[in-house]
Order: C-alpha cells, then sequence, then structure tokens
C-alpha cells in the first residue's frame, strides 16, 4: 500500500523534534498549487531541484582546482552531495527535518559560475549589480528554471538558499537574524563549511599543494588528522553544541569554531591563493570578463528564458548565461568566439569570383 503525504506529516508529527519545521506548517509557495498526494511539500522540493537542468550541470562545474586530469577531484556537484550527507547525519540526531534539509543543501550552490570562485569574482567586478552565488541560486529556483517560470519551491527552502553563505565571515554571526530562519536551514548552512574545508584539503593534499604534516599542529590537535575524523569531530561539535544551548539556533563550540575558522584561513593562504591555484585563477577570469563584454556587444546571441524574454535588461542576460555556464561550456564558447580555427579543404568558399 503506497503511504500518502498526510501518513508522512503524521510521521513528522511524532518523531521530530519540538523546533524542527513540519512539512505541513510550511509558509507555502508563491504560487498556489495541489499538493502532492505522495510527498510532503519539502520532498516535492528536492526532487524539483534534483530534476533540474541546473543541478545537472554542476557536475561540470569547478569545486577549487580548474578542470583536473584526475577523476577524484571534487565538482561543485560532489561538494553538494557531501554537504547533503553531512547535513542529514546532524539533522537526523537533532530529530530535525532531513527533507528540508537535503531540498536546501541540493539547491544552495545552483547559481555558482564556472570555474569556482574566480567565476564568482569576475562577474562581481563586470556586472553592474555585482554578484553573489546564493543570490543567483536563489534567482535560478525563482526566476531562470523551467524556461523562466521557475521551481516554484517552498518559503523554507528558498529561505535556506539565499542565506548559506558565511563567505570570509564568522561562521555564527552575532547577529541571528543573518541565520537562516529554520533550524535545517542553519544545518545546511554550517555543514557546507564542514564539508568544503575537509574536502578541500583532500584535494590539496591530491594535488600535491599540502600534506597532512602541512596543517598547523594546534587546529590538527583540536580537529584531528585525516579526512573522516576530521569531519567526525565537526559533527559531533555541532550536535553536542547545539544540544548544549537548548537548540536555539545550530552552533559549534567556541574551540571548534575557532579552529574551523582558522583552518579556512590556512585553506585561503596556502590553497586558494597559491600562485599555482592564482595563475589558474586569473586566465579564468579574464576569459569570462572577455565573454560578458563580446555578449554585450551581441545581446541576440544570449539565450533568454521566454518568460523572461520582455522583462530582462541585457547585462542581467548575459550574467544569467555566463553564471549557469559549465567550465567546459565557457572553454568551448571562448575558443569558438576568439581562437582561429585550422584551415581544410572545402571549408571556406572563394567569393572573390
Amino acid at each position: 500500500m503506497t503511504t500518502s503525504r498526510q501518513d508522512y506529516e503524521r510521521r513528522e508529527r511524532q518523531l521530530l523534534c519540538e523546533k524542527a519545521t513540519l512539512s505541513s506548517e510550511s509558509r507555502g509557495r508563491e504560487r498556489n498549487e495541489p499538493e502532492c498526494e505522495i510527498r510532503t511539500c519539502f520532498q516535492r522540493d528536492r526532487d524539483r531541484i534534483i530534476h533540474s537542468k541546473a543541478f545537472r550541470r554542476l557536475k561540470h562545474k569547478t569545486q577549487v582546482f580548474l578542470k583536473p586530469l584526475d577523476d577524484h577531484y571534487r565538482t561543485r556537484l560532489t561538494h553538494t552531495l557531501e554537504v547533503g550527507q553531512i547535513a542529514r547525519t546532524i539533522s537526523r540526531a537533532l530529530r530535525l527535518n532531513e527533507d528540508l534539509v537535503e531540498a536546501i543543501c541540493m539547491g544552495h550552490d545552483l547559481g555558482h559560475t564556472p570555474f569556482g570562485h574566480s567565476g564568482e569574482a569576475a562577474l562581481k567586478d563586470i556586472h553592474p549589480g555585482g554578484f553573489s552565488h546564493p543570490a543567483q541560486s536563489l534567482r535560478v529556483v525563482e526566476q531562470l528554471e523551467k524556461d523562466g517560470l521557475g521551481l516554484n519551491l517552498t518559503h523554507e527552502v528558498r529561505d535556506g538558499i539565499a542565506s548559506h553563505s558565511k563567505g570570509m565571515g564568522p561562521i555564527i554571526p552575532d547577529d541571528k537574524d543573518k541565520l537562516p530562519h529554520t533550524l535545517e536551514g542553519q544545518v545546511a548552512r554550517i555543514s557546507d563549511i564542514v564539508a568544503y574545508v575537509n574536502h578541500d584539503i583532500d584535494d590539496a593534499i591530491r594535488a600535491g599543494l599540502l600534506t597532512e604534516d602541512s596543517l598547523p599542529s594546534d587546529i590538527a590537535a583540536e580537529i584531528g588528522r585525516g579526512h573522516s575524523r576530521r569531519i567526525g569531530s565537526m559533527v559531533g561539535d555541532v550536535i553536542r553544541a547545539t544540544l548544549e544551548q537548548g537548540m536555539t539556533h545550530v552552533t559549534m563550540s567556541g574551540v571548534m569554531r575557532e579552529k574551523t575558522e582558522q583552518l579556512r584561513a590556512f585553506l585561503n593562504s596556502n590553497v586558494y591563493e597559491n600562485p599555482i591555484s592564482v595563475a589558474q585563477f586569473d586566465k579564468a577570469k579574464r576569459l569570462l570578463k572577455q565573454l560578458y563584454e563580446y555578449f554585450l556587444e551581441h545581446p541576440e546571441m544570449v539565450p533568454v528564458p521566454k518568460h523572461l524574454a520582455d522583462s530582462l535588461d541585457e547585462h542581467q542576460a548575459v550574467c544569467d548565461y555566463l553564471a549557469g555556464m559549465t567550465d567546459d561550456y565557457a572553454i568551448a564558447i571562448f575558443e569558438d568566439l576568439f581562437l582561429p580555427k585550422s584551415w581544410s579543404r572545402g571549408e571556406f568558399r572563394d567569393v572573390s569570383s
């Protein structure tokens, strides 16, 4: 017998903690639509994101290392999956809504540019409105997917996507209004940094930029050595610290927060700003800036979702187009537009006669 949506909603009321977000109490969607008979609204949101075109493109977008030849480096898609796994573990231990957490995690980086943060920096420099990937991720699910109709996700999922980024700021801001409004959104937000500081270390070791012994000894003493041990230490700390302060918000202990922020700063200095990495990032930034300027001069070449055709200005249309590109597609377009092609017999016609 098929389990119905009402069965899932009843289980949530029975099994989740009192501070969890219940799907039956969602603030709803921007456009009203009939409920699914089988799935809760958050399960439905997760499925819509996973079946979206923007989600599929994540497999060919850079996480840290641009176009690596080794198959085992992370991409934006594998980062997303690792964030989701960590977030589900935390939310299960805290008896929060795993479906909501997973939906937020699957959608949090849909608006990320090709070439990782170098692509984001390029669009931030050249686009008049600036650029941030959380805002673009929200734009993808609200306006760009489904040919301009958007995915019509619930308020709670959109709030978690829009509020997930920390940049180089505090992991837990003093102003709690800057956090997602749900505990599930806060789990996704903290799981993002737990995932990337650990898998970026793993990839940097694989790339030869770091070794395990490169990590500062005081950080290693607190968090541990080895990929799985570090993740386990951080996840356990988040669960304990959040329970100890009464689940008013999702947090880390003071010591773990300090060491995690130090680890992020260490990665910034030794990996993200490493001269070897920076040289490639600078190339990617120049490529995207040149594409931006070209398409601004040739707006007829920019595909625009049909439901937005009458409302998009040229700058935003170009920004959306470039942000949605994969690494390979951006390079292919650049080569086609700016690099000469080899001549072959019969390819060019003599028009002088």
